[in-house]
């Protein structure tokens, strides 16, 4: 029973479907991108440190071709997106377990809802945006055509592992909190972020 989610949010050019690292992604759909190799899908993860030169190579190449730079965004821009977030689960009353914002990718911890979690990823990647343009802090802002908005900053999908049991929600609040530091960040903390308290007696509970 799917009680929450360990969500990751990777920004634009973060970890491509062919990244030699493996990928969630079962098809290739960006023809520059086609050359480098068909999708990586896989539930394991190589580190970086893993892989042999040609594949590191690899990857470079692959990141270049992208239409715009990858993202890797500031603390301000983080500051930005976790108030877009904040709006978001203030109307929509969210329950988010722990969150931590990274240069190149956001973990979430969410609760299990009574709509899917991949739309309540979607609806808290555009009021982040939103809120990110509205504060003229958009990455990829140089980028922008006249009138329009910038290009994404997001990646088209989310990953999301499914969290079954008390302990699962544990472990993966505690890898959440823990992350910034393994990148020599301070720890973060959100106004948005709701302890967890366990599950309820009776095993089920779907949060709105």
């Amino acid at each position: 029973m799917i009680h929450g989610y360990h969500v990751i949010l990777p920004m634009y050019g973060f970890w491509l479907p062919n990244d030699p690292r493996g990928s969630w992604s079962e098809f290739v759909r960006k023809w520059e991108l086609v050359r480098f190799g068909r999708a990586t899908k896989s539930l394991e993860r190589r580190e970086l440190s893993e892989l042999s030169e040609s594949e590191r190579r690899q990857r470079a190449w692959a990141k270049r071709a992208l239409n715009y730079p990858p993202v890797s965004i500031d603390g301000h821009q983080a500051l930005a997106i976790a108030k877009g977030f904040e709006e978001k689960v203030g109307k929509s009353n969210y329950t988010i377990w722990a969150c931590s914002i990274l240069p190149e990718h956001t973990h979430l911890v969410i609760a299990r809802h009574a709509y899917n979690v991949e739309q309540i990823a979607n609806l808290l990647k555009g009021s982040a945006t939103s809120k990110i343009i509205e504060q003229g802090r958009h990455p990829l802002a140089a980028y922008a055509e006249a009138g329009k908005r910038p290009p994404r900053m997001w990646a088209a999908r989310e990953w999301k592992v499914f969290l079954d049991t008390e302990e699962a929600i544990e472990d993966a609040i505690r890898y959440v909190e823990d992350n910034p530091e393994k990148e020599g960040k301070p720890k973060q903390s959100w106004p948005f972020v709701t302890p967890f308290a366990g599950i309820p007696p009776g095993g089920w509970t779907t949060y709105h």
